[in-house]
């Protein structure tokens, strides 16, 4: 299973989610989407249109994750090194590995990362 873990801003669109996914994803196809759970609604439009699923994931969870990449503004906001990778690897499952790590999308609205579950 391939999960897209999603940080955003308020604001954001479907255009930048679907630009960030693009960026994250490198043709990969994704089975679900997953976001911090307080915010896991502002997500719902895009993920119906995608035909995909969102899993919201616990602060608790998402900060049991070890992200490789570190941003000041989702640390100082969220307490997080990285939603968009924390999210994806809790979302994942135990074992669970970044194969791609967070990128931001062209209006810097969105960052996403992609995590695969190991069997």
């Amino acid at each position: 299973m391939i999960i897209a873990g999603f940080g955003f801003r308020h604001g954001a669109t479907e255009d930048s989610f679907a630009d960030a996914l693009a960026r994250a994803s490198g043709g990969r196809t994704v089975d679900a989407i997953a976001t911090l759970a307080g915010k896991a609604h502002d997500l719902a439009r895009f993920a119906m249109r995608q035909n995909l699923r969102v899993i919201p994931v616990s602060p608790e969870a998402a900060e049991a994750m070890e992200t490789l990449s570190t941003s000041e503004v989702s640390l100082a906001v969220k307490s997080l090194p990285s939603v968009a990778e924390a999210t994806a690897l809790a979302a994942a499952g135990p074992d669970a590995r970044l194969i791609a790590p967070r990128v931001i999308s062209a209006d810097r609205m969105v960052t996403c990362a992609i995590a695969e579950a190991r069997p």
